[in-house]
């Protein structure tokens, strides 16, 4: 399916994609909001300012997407891969990101109130200036990432270390408390 035949098939009031390949697709600013992507193959695809809000994307392959500026208010990214994506700016708003896997994802000035990253990866992942209010990082793996500037920050059950660096800029040096 092509980029065009998607849009025209989403603008029909189809919502059901599951599986599709859209890689290095050009998205941008799309209007795509509460459709099932799971497991949708979308690595390399360019969506910056896409409105993906309540959309499924659950084990959907990301990899190295620009995601920058969309909207993906209380979106379903379980199990999703976005290693290396560009998230910066991003809206995930109570989005779930369980067992997402974020590696060395760019998140910079992101909001992710309320989301839920239950398990994820986010090893070496920039989260600098992003907002964490009610964020869930259970057993998130956070070893390696940038937290300089962070607002409402609360790592209770994180997997942090020395090489996690805290709002004010420096290494956590109590990492086995949080």
């Amino acid at each position: 399916m092509t980029v065009d035949e998607f849009l025209a098939a989403y603008q029909a009031g189809k919502r059901n994609f599951q599986g599709i390949v859209l890689e290095r697709a050009d998205l941008f600013d799309c209007d795509i909001r509460s459709c099932d992507l799971s497991r949708a193959q979308l690595q390399g695809a360019y969506l910056p300012y896409a409105k993906l809000s309540r959309a499924r994307l659950t084990q959907a392959n990301l990899k190295g997407a620009n995601i920058g500026n969309a909207f993906l208010q209380a979106a379903d990214l379980s199990a999703a891969d976005l290693q290396g994506a560009l998230l910066s700016f991003v809206n995930l708003r109570g989005a779930i990101l369980h067992k997402a896997n974020l590696y060395q994802v760019n998140l910079h000035g992101a909001d992710l109130s309320g989301a839920d990253l239950t398990g994820a990866d986010l090893r070496l992942a920039d989260l600098s200036r992003t907002k964490l209010s009610n964020t869930l990082f259970t057993q998130a793996d956070l070893r390696g990432v940038n937290l300089f500037r962070a607002q409402n920050v609360n790592l209770i059950g994180a997997i942090c270390d020395r090489t996690t660096i805290g709002p004010e800029g420096y290494p956590l040096e109590n990492f086995e408390t949080l």
